[in-house]
């Protein structure tokens, strides 16, 4: 009953429950519960605040962990961390108010380099923090003063190393603990669903479709950037490479009865080009009742 009713106010209750009483199977689905909706869930409630920082560190580790893009998932840990330290705040508070209280400290040091920061240095360090690439994001995060600059400057050296290469990520070798990650949340009175991406000039679109009553494909292809949302062009940023090598993996899960299913494609290294044959990826197919489905979507751009 407890491992089919969990729930954000119950969640932090029900982990400690089945640590207590070491009932590993409660443990697990809460750490499966929660690795699926931290993001699009847990980070719109003030129950955000209830989990335990040893769950929260377990679950960010997890490669099944579901995001939209890895700058949600940034706020959703600072909102955490906000919480932590206004213990009565009682309702969610905007996000501006989140950036306004971390940039209210001295700029001596970053507040991770504070002794009120050093405790959380471990989970900051399970982010892939490469993921964030928009130029807003990346100021955001220099004018809060949250980070210690170096980790900063690792990052812009990165990004600017990968520009002069034509996208190249040479400094990422590992998918599965160093890939950009996308999310859709495809629910089950959607026909199609979809999400357009930049990365470094080149355009992705994500996408989703309900074959029928309990049939789904999910896939993502190279768009043109003239079909791309004009606000994706960030500072006319545009790759002419005619080809994109990419590494990807395309997972999906869902809870049915209590279980949770899993599909996923294998690890596949495919050129992206702008022709209607080759602009695709394979196609995950799934069959499932489960409803929402989370889709993550992986990715590296090698050396090519």
């Amino acid at each position: 009953m407890m491992m089919k009713g969990l729930e954000p106010r119950n969640i932090k209750d029900f982990y400690l429950t089945g640590r207590k009483y070491k009932e590993e199977q409660l443990i697990t689905a809460c750490e499966k519960w929660l690795e699926v909706n931290l993001v699009p869930v847990m980070g719109t409630q003030i129950h955000l605040r209830k989990i335990p920082k040893e769950l929260l560190h377990k679950v960010l580790r997890s490669p099944r962990l579901f995001t939209f893009s890895e700058f949600h998932l940034l706020k959703t840990l600072l909102l955490w961390v906000y919480l932590q330290l206004n213990h009565r705040i009682q309702t969610l508070p905007a996000y501006e108010t989140v950036m306004a209280f971390f940039n209210s400290f001295p700029k001596k040091c970053s507040f991770l380099e504070r002794d009120m920061g050093h405790g959380l240095m471990s989970l900051f360090l399970c982010l892939r923090l490469h993921g964030v690439t928009k130029g807003k994001d990346l100021e955001e995060l220099k004018h809060i003063n949250f980070f210690p600059t170096s980790w900063l400057v690792r990052v812009k050296a990165n990004h600017y190393h990968a520009l002069e290469n034509g996208g190249d990520m040479t400094y990422l070798s590992d998918l599965a603990t160093q890939a950009m990650r996308f999310g859709l949340m495809f629910n089950q009175e959607y026909t199609t669903h979809s999400k357009m991406i930049a990365i470094y000039g080149f355009f992705f679109e994500i996408k989703g479709i309900k074959n029928d009553t309990t049939s789904y494909s999910f896939y993502m292809q190279r768009m043109r950037h003239t079909d791309a949302d004009p606000s994706l062009c960030e500072h006319g940023l545009i790759s002419l490479r005619a080809e994109r090598l990419v590494k990807y993996e395309i997972t999906a899960q869902t809870l049915v009865g209590g279980r949770w299913q899993e599909f996923r494609t294998n690890e596949i290294m495919q050129k992206f080009r702008l022709v209607k044959l080759s602009c695709r990826s394979h196609v995950l197919k799934i069959q499932t009742v489960g409803n929402p489905i989370y889709v993550s979507f992986s990715f590296i751009f090698p050396g090519s």
